[in-house]
C-alpha cells in the first residue's frame, strides 16, 4: 500500500519587518531630542550702560578667540534700577560652571588713544562681548564693565605697585622700559588710601622679571627732559612711544648690582624723572647763606663730581635762613651720617687768595664732605657758614700749632718752607684755657717728610723792623705772607723722629725765637698752676731753658710741659737730672723763694753728676730733692717719741755751728718711735762720739722760779723758726770712741745744763 508523506507544519510569528523603520525613526528622534537638550544654551542677563554697538542675533560673546555665546535679545531695563539696557545672551552650556558672581563682561570695540590702538579686529567682524571668568556663587545676572579690567595678578610675570606724587601722562597700557626695551606695561592706577599719592600697578613680563631687584629705581619716562646751560643743551627721552603715550623706565644702580630679588608685596617709589631716580635720597638742609641758589638747578658737589641737586627751596619766615630739600645719589646713603658737612660755595676774593672760582661758571653750589661710614645715619643737617677744615683722614700731614695770638693769619694762609708753599692754615679757635689760639694746619703729602720733632714754626706775617746805630733792617718772608699772613718753618735735623700721629708745635713770634738751639724735653708735673709757655728753667739762678707749651696728659691726670734746654743740655737732658717747681713759701717755720712772688714760679733743675745717657722725658719732684745718696759724711740715727718740727733739711749744730743736716725720717720697726736720719759733714765727723748727747733745739726753752726769776734759752733764731737739732760731746775722759756709721742715739726733748758745760778738745779732719 502506498504511504503518503504527511505535510510538515510550521507556526508563523506576529512580528513583521515593517516595524523596523518606525523603530529606527524613534531612536533617531530620541537621540536628536537628547542632543538638542544637551546642547541647548544657558540664557543669562547682562546689563550694559548703553546698547550702542550691540545687535540682537548678531553680536557674539567671544573668549580667547572662540565664540561661547550670542546676544538673542536686547531691551531697555525696566526694573527701575536704571542699569541701561538688558542684553539676553544665550551662552554655551559648556561654560556653565564659569558663570559665577565675579565673572565680568565688557564690550570690545575699536579704540584709539595715545597708548595705542585696541579692538582693531572689530572693524571687520564687528563689536563683540568678551568675558573674564571669576569665582563666587552661580549667577545668571551680570553688570558689564565700562572698560576692560586690568590684567589679573594670576597672569605669569611680575606684578608690582609703584607710588608716585602725581600720575603725569601715564595711562593704562603705558609701556615699561628697561634700557629702552619694552618689558611690561601699566595695568591700572588709583588714588592711594592717604589721598596724597597715586598707586600705579605695573606688569613685567616673565622673561624680564629677574631684572627688578630690591634696590631697583623706577622713574616716569614720559615726554622729554631738556637741560640747558653754558655747557650746551641736553635732551633726554626714553623712546618715541614714551613721548606720545607716557611710560615708565627702571634700572638698578651700579653699586647695587648684587641687590637681592624684590618682594612683589612691597611698593616701589616712582620718581618724577631720571635725575630724581639717580639722586633718590631726600635730605633736609638748613642754610643761613642762600644767595644764588636755584631749585632744580643748584648742584650738590663732592670733589668736583655732582652727587645730587637742590630740589626745593623755602625761605624761613624770619628771613634769616632757608630750608632746602636735596636729592642725593644713592651711593651717598652710607655716608649721610653724623659728622657729614654741607656748605655753600661761591666766588670769594680775600688776601688769602681766590676761592670758589669754579662757581663763576657753574653758579653757586652746595658742597658736601661725607662723614665716617658706620656712624648714626641722619637725613637732616645744618650747613656750615664756611668750608670745614680738611678731614684728618685726608692725605698729607695734619698739625696743631699753638700761638699767643692769631695776628693776620686766617683760613687759607700759606705755610712756607724756604719760601715755597707746602701747606695752608685750615682752621683756628681758642684753646681750652681761652689764653691761646689753636691753629689747625695741613702739609701737602709730598712735603710731609719735612716735619719732625726738630721742626720749628714761626709767624711770618707782615714786616719786621729792627734798627740801631748801624741802620734799619726790614724783613718779610714773601709778598703773599706780607698781604695774607703766613707761617714758615725749618727742620734742622731731617732725620729726627716723629713724636706722634698728630704733631703739636709752638708757633713762635719770629724766626729768631723759633730757631734758637737747644734740646727738646718733656716734663710731667702734677699741676700746671702758675706754669705757662715761656716759664724759665733755672739752675743756680741761671736760666738754662724755657717751657714752650703746656698741655694735659692723655689720661687727664697730670700736666705735660714741652720745654727746650738751651744751656748745658748734655748734663741736663740726661739720666739722673731732677726737676721741681719753685714757688713761694710763707709761714712761721719757713719763708723761702719770695722772689717768685714778683717773677713768678719757675722750674729748678739739678743736673746729673756727669753727662750720661740722653733722656727727653722726666717726672718732676713735688719738692727739692735731697742729694743724700751721693753726699759723703757720717750717717747716724736719732730715736725720739715724736717728730715735732723736724723735717728734711733741718740743721744739726755743735756749739751753734751747723755741722750737718737731717736727711729724712721714718717710723721705727714697731711704730712706737720716730727715727731721724742725720748726716754729719766729713770734716765734723770726729765730733760725734759714743758718749755724745743729742737734743731737740727747736723753739724756746723757758725756766722760771720764785727766787731765780725767768730764764729763756734758744739755740739760734734759725732753730727757733725752722727747728733744729744740737749735740754735745763729753770731756775727753768720758767721750768714748768714734761713732759708728748708722749708730743710733736718743734724741732728748730738753738739754741738760751739764751738757752745755762740756768742752772736749777734738782735732777736726782737714
Amino acid at each position: 500500500m502506498t504511504e503518503l508523506n504527511t505535510a510538515k507544519t510550521r507556526r508563523t510569528t506576529n512580528w513583521s519587518a515593517i516595524w523596523v523603520l518606525p523603530l529606527i525613526a524613534l531612536l533617531i528622534g530620541g537621540w536628536l531630542g537628547w542632543r538638542a537638550y544637551n546642547q541647548a544654551g544657558i540664557e543669562i542677563q547682562v546689563y550694559f550702560p548703553s546698547g550702542d554697538g550691540i545687535q540682537a542675533g548678531k553680536t557674539e560673546v567671544i573668549f580667547k578667540g572662540m565664540p561661547i555665546g550670542k546676544v538673542v535679545g536686547l531691551e531697555i531695563d525696566d526694573s527701575g534700577k536704571l542699569r541701561g539696557v538688558r542684553a539676553s545672551i544665550e551662552m554655551d552650556k559648556r561654560v556653565e560652571r564659569h558663570l559665577r558672581s565675579n565673572t565680568r563682561f565688557w564690550l570690545v570695540k575699536p579704540s584709539v588713544s595715545l597708548a595705542g590702538i585696541t579692538g582693531l579686529e572689530t572693524l571687520v567682524s564687528g563689536n563683540y562681548i568678551t568675558a573674564s571668568p571669576g569665582d563666587g556663587e552661580p549667577a545668571r545676572e551680570f553688570t558689564a564693565l565700562t572698560e576692560p579690567p586690568p590684567l589679573a595678578d594670576t597672569v605669569p610675570g611680575l606684578h608690582l605697585t609703584l607710588k608716585a606724587d602725581r600720575l603725569g601722562s601715564l595711562n593704562r597700557d603705558s609701556p615699561v622700559f628697561y634700557k629702552q626695551i619694552q618689558v611690561g606695561r601699566v595695568k591700572s592706577y588709583t588714588l592711594g588710601e592717604d589721598q596724597s599719592t597715586v598707586e600705579v600697578k605695573v606688569f613685567i613680563q616673565p622673561e624680564y622679571a629677574s631684572l627688578v631687584r630690591k634696590h631697583t629705581r623706577f622713574w616716569n619716562a614720559s615726554g622729554m627732559t631738556i637741560d640747558a646751560g653754558l655747557s650746551g643743551v641736553k635732551v633726554r627721552t626714553e623712546s618715541l612711544a614714551s613721548i606720545v603715550a607716557g611710560g615708565i623706565a627702571f634700572a638698578t644702580p651700579e653699586h647695587r648690582k648684587d641687590s637681592p630679588a624684590t618682594d612683589p608685596s612691597l611698593p616701589f617709589r616712582l620718581y618724577e624723572d631720571f635725575d630724581d631716580a639717580q639722586a633718590g635720597i631726600k635730605v633736609a638742609l638748613k642754610l643761613r647763606d642762600f644767595e644764588g641758589l636755584e631749585p632744580g638747578r643748584t648742584p650738590v658737589m663732592y670733589k668736583g663730581i655732582q652727587v645730587g641737586y637742590m630740589k626745593t627751596f623755602k625761605v624761613d619766615e624770619d628771613l634769616t635762613g632757608a630750608s632746602v630739600e636735596l636729592m642725593l645719589d644713592p651711593r651717598t646713603e652710607d655716608y649721610l651720617v653724623e659728622g657729614t658737612d654741607f656748605w655753600m660755595v661761591k666766588p670769594s676774593i680775600s688776601l688769602a687768595g681766590i676761592t670758589g672760582l669754579e662757581a663763576l661758571v657753574k653758579g653757586n653750589y652746595i658742597a658736601i664732605r661725607p662723614g665716617e661710614k658706620g656712624a648714626a645715619q641722619l637725613r637732616e643737617f645744618v650747613a656750615r657758614d664756611k668750608a670745614p677744615p680738611l678731614d684728618l683722614g685726608a692725605p698729607g700731614l695734619h698739625l696743631v700749632l699753638f700761638s699767643e695770638n692769631l695776628g693776620s693769619l686766617e683760613v687759607g694762609s700759606p705755610i712756607l718752607y724756604r719760601q715755597v708753599k707746602v701747606g695752608s692754615i685750615q682752621s683756628y679757635q681758642f684753646a681750652r684755657d681761652q689764653k691761646r689760639v689753636v691753629l689747625g694746619a695741613h702739609i701737602e703729602p709730598e712735603y710731609a717728610n719735612l716735619v719732625n720733632s726738630s721742626t720749628r714754626f714761626w709767624n711770618a706775617s707782615g714786616i719786621r723792623l729792627t734798627g740801631g746805630l748801624s741802620g734799619i733792617e726790614v724783613k718779610s718772608e714773601s709778598l703773599q705772607s706780607l698781604l695774607a699772613g703766613g707761617v714758615s718753618f725749618d727742620t734742622p735735623d731731617l732725620k729726627a723722629p716723629v713724636n706722634r700721629k698728630i704733631q703739636r708745635f709752638t708757633l713762635h713770634d719770629d724766626r729768631e725765637s723759633a730757631l734758637q738751639e737747644g734740646v727738646a724735653i718733656q716734663i710731667k708735673v702734677g699741676s700746671g698752676d702758675g706754669l705757662n709757655p715761656g716759664t724759665p728753667i733755672r739752675y743756680k739762678g741761671l736760666e738754662v731753658g724755657k717751657i714752650e707749651t703746656v698741655e694735659l696728659t692723655e689720661d687727664l691726670q697730670a700736666v705735660l710741659l714741652n720745654a727746650r734746654i738751651t744751656k748745658a743740655s748734655a748734663r741736663i737732658a740726661s739720666v739722673g737730672s731732677s726737676f721741681w717747681v719753685v714757688k713761694p713759701e710763707l709761714g712761721l717755720a719757713r719763708t723761702a723763694n719770695l722772689e717768685t712772688l714778683v717773677s713768678g714760679q719757675y722750674l729748678e733743675v739739678q743736673p746729673a753728676d756727669k753727662p750720661g745717657k740722653a733722656q727727653s722725658y722726666f717726672e718732676a719732684h713735688a719738692e727739692a730733692p735731697t742729694r743724700g745718696v751721693s753726699e759723703t759724711g757720717l750717717r747716724v740715727v736719732l730715736s725720739t717719741a715724736r717728730r715735732g718740727s723736724i723735717k728734711p733739711g733741718v740743721v744739726v749744730s755743735y756749739r751753734e755751728v751747723p755741722v750737718g743736716k737731717v736727711t729724712h725720717f721714718e717710723l721705727g720697726p714697731t711704730s712706737d718711735r720716730v727715727l731721724v736720719h742725720i748726716l754729719i759733714e766729713p770734716r765734723y765727723a770726729p765730733l760725734v762720739r759714743s758718749g755724745s748727747r743729742f737734743w731737740n733745739a727747736s723753739g724756746i726753752g723757758v725756766e722760771a722760779g720764785l727766787f731765780k726769776g725767768v730764764k729763756v734759752r734758744t739755740e739760734s733764731l734759725e732753730a727757733l723758726l725752722e727747728g733744729g737739732i744740737a749735740f754735745a760731746t763729753p770731756d775727753n775722759p768720758q767721750m768714748g770712741g768714734p761713732a759708728r756709721p748708722g749708730q743710733t742715739y736718743a734724741l732728748n726733748d730738753e738739754v741738760s745744763e751739764e751738757w752745755l758745760k762740756w768742752a772736749p778738745k777734738i782735732v777736726l779732719d782737714k
